[in-house]
């Protein structure tokens, strides 16, 4: 998505409901590149720089694992990769992605199975990272850690774009919306035995300039509306289509912390 450091679109009002949402369908959804979307959202940008505070940590490590890499885009973005770095990712259009991109750099991509214990010997890496995670899994972090080593993560945060998800799927209960706390995975990493030495939070601003682009991130981001399908909220987006002609942009709330944890 678009950084909203640059200009703000105006968006193109003179294309139709049926245009901009066929277009959107069709259009690939593999890796985690969000280009796509530029000039169509734009998502206010954590202050912390994720993406330069990795390349930062691994300028220093002697081995790195990136878990749920995706289709390696952080990774590959690090000017300099420790001696040895591995990524892991379990969708295989992805594994794919990253392997293409990755091991040109010498970094190995492991495929693996969501929810499974990580593939790697005890203690192996003194740098673990990992960019929106499904679920950390905090007791094989600190098992794969080595003594002294560091986790950094930036994670989805609680009730993240609800707005659209609940234009969709209606109010959600209080115990969806306080999900992904980022005290909770302060709690579960001192659960595991790590010490969270930083935990940062951001509520940021996120446009949508037209129906093709919430089609898309809804088809991309599939856990935000599980049952999503042009079809089925066919009706619900035109209503979208035609709010965002009338109104502007469709407005949500993204939410991001960054969490840094070492093992003693």
């Amino acid at each position: 998505m678009s950084d909203t450091d640059r200009p703000r679109p105006e968006g193109d009002r003179s294309r139709s409901f049926d245009d901009l949402v066929s277009e959107a369908a069709a259009a690939s959804v593999d890796g985690w590149d969000f280009s796509w979307l530029d000039g169509r959202a734009t998502e206010e940008r954590p202050g912390w720089g994720y993406a330069r505070t990795v390349a930062e940590r691994m300028s220093h490590a002697r081995a790195a694992l990136d878990i749920e890499t995706g289709g390696g885009e952080v990774l590959d973005s690090v000017p300099r990769l420790p001696p040895l770095t591995v990524a892991t990712e379990s969708w295989p259009p992805n594994v794919a992605r990253a392997t293409a991109r990755l091991h040109p750099r010498g970094a190995a991509v492991v495929a693996t199975v969501d929810g499974a214990p990580l593939p790697f010997a005890d203690g192996a890496f003194d740098l673990v990272v990992s960019r929106h995670p499904v679920r950390a899994r905090w007791d094989e972090i600190a098992r794969v850690l080595a003594a002294g080593g560091t986790y950094l993560s930036q994670e989805v945060g609680p009730a993240s774009v609800f707005e659209l998800v609940e234009y969709f799927l209606g109010p959600q209960p209080p115990e969806v919306r306080a999900g992904r706390d980022p005290e909770a995975a302060r709690a579960e990493a001192g659960a595991a035995g790590l010490d969270v030495v930083s935990l940062r939070t951001a509520a940021l601003r996120t446009e949508f300039f037209d129906v093709g682009a919430v089609v898309y991130f809804l088809r991309k981001v599939v856990w935000m509306v599980p049952d999503f399908t042009v079809e089925r909220y066919r009706d619900r987006l035109a209503e979208l289509h035609a709010a965002i002609e009338r109104d502007g942009p469709f407005t949500a709330t993204t939410t991001r912390f960054l969490i840094e944890a070492r093992k003693p």
